[in-house]
């Protein structure tokens, strides 16, 4: 919870100075994603997310979960995806390793995009040498809800049911966010493959489905998804948002591998997975619907009231830690700045000093052989932007 990924410590200090405050902004910073008024009751919630790390090592898996991923943090606050965009950067196309990442990638964010139904209606893709030791991919989604019916992602309520919802449990990204996402490439990157999550598009619109009907009942108090450190994010955030604390028993948690830890089961970062807090004694009929939709639903702990996170494997006591100290307490850095030497030399440029080109007729033809400027239509025709 303290990785650079999952707590910004490098750039929250940044952040900060960003205008985030107006009538319109119905919920800012601090939960899944962003909400904004629209007028006539709606409400639009929009979210942007990197997998950049994932997808350099193995980029298809590497980038269908960023999708995944995305429109989760959309309909955990009750709203419907309705589009998405996608905004990537690759080295140049003359190394074969960045044509391999290229194509992995559109296959990675058309596969899951196109499966799970929600339309790509727009985004760009674009080539440069600074792309060549890790490659950008980032994914956006918006979805509409009425703006009285947004959901937020908190443990509210002592006594109150924890809902683990959705896929089973697995071995897939362990340490996504702490050991690939937050760290350096090197000569050993390549063993980081395990940490890549596996990304199911068809479980996600089953997963869209059952929540959004599960939501109209009423009885739904907090809902957030297992994203980057899994269940250990979401029930740690939950209740530090809430101010409350976590009760959970970990042999509850469904699970598809043999044997495994709770220090597995915590931080897997297995896609597909959402937590829900109910009122107490009405659980049953929010069970049923991700029953119906042939999704585990299970009872694996409940609210309570000191702010502690109390976690129980085979009637032991794994975990007994004050919550805001691993959810809202990672140190933030100002880390020293310096502007570029070659930005530096770009921004003092004077385009009369340019001196005319010599031969036009062969700028124009090395303009026209870049891949920047070239079609990319073989891209986005990959995109079902009408689903």
């Amino acid at each position: 919870m303290w990785s650079e990924h999952c707590s910004y410590k490098s750039s929250r200090v940044h952040l900060k100075n960003l205008p985030t405050r107006a009538e319109h902004v119905l919920v800012g910073p601090g939960e899944g994603a962003g909400a904004v008024a629209i007028g006539d009751g709606l409400a639009v919630i929009f979210k942007i997310e990197s997998h950049n790390h994932p997808s350099f090592i193995e980029p298809t898996p590497g980038a269908a979960p960023g999708v995944g991923g995305i429109l989760r943090d959309i309909f955990s606050m009750g709203a419907r995806p309705i589009a998405s965009l996608d905004s990537i950067r690759f080295g140049p196309l003359d190394d074969p390793k960045h044509r391999r990442l290229l194509e992995g990638v559109v296959h990675g964010i058309g596969g899951y995009g196109n499966s799970v139904g929600v339309p790509t209606v727009g985004g760009e893709t674009s080539f440069h040498e600074c792309y060549r030791g890790n490659i950008l991919v980032n994914a956006f989604n918006i979805g509409l809800v009425e703006a009285d019916g947004i959901f937020l992602g908190q443990a509210s309520g002592i006594g109150n049911p924890v809902i683990y919802a959705g896929s089973k449990t697995g071995r897939d990204g362990i340490h996504g966010a702490s050991l690939l996402a937050s760290a350096e490439f090197d000569a050993e990157s390549d063993a980081k493959r395990p940490t890549v999550q596996v990304g199911d598009p068809f479980t996600e619109k089953c997963l869209i489905e059952a929540c959004l009907e599960a939501m109209r009942t009423g009885v739904i108090l907090g809902i957030q998804d297992m994203g980057a450190a899994g269940l250990t994010c979401s029930s740690f955030e939950m209740a530090s948002r809430a101010e409350t604390g976590i009760e959970m028993d970990l042999d509850r948690v469904p699970q598809r591998a043999a044997n495994l830890s709770p220090y597995e089961l915590l931080l897997s970062e297995s896609q597909e997975r959402m937590l829900l807090v109910t009122r107490a004694g009405e659980e049953q009929q929010v069970l049923d619907i991700f029953a119906r939709w042939d999704l585990d639903a299970v009872v694996v702990g409940r609210v309570t009231g000191d702010g502690r996170m109390r976690v129980r494997w085979h009637g032991r006591t794994v975990v007994d830690i004050p919550v805001d100290p691993v959810a809202a307490n990672a140190p933030m850095y100002d880390r020293k700045q310096s502007v570029p030497a070659e930005l530096a030399a770009r921004q003092k440029l004077d385009l009369a000093s340019v001196e005319p080109e010599a031969d036009p007729q062969a700028a124009l033809e090395a303009l026209l052989d870049s891949p920047n400027l070239g079609s990319k239509a073989w891209v986005w025709r990959q995109y079902d932007s009408l689903v």
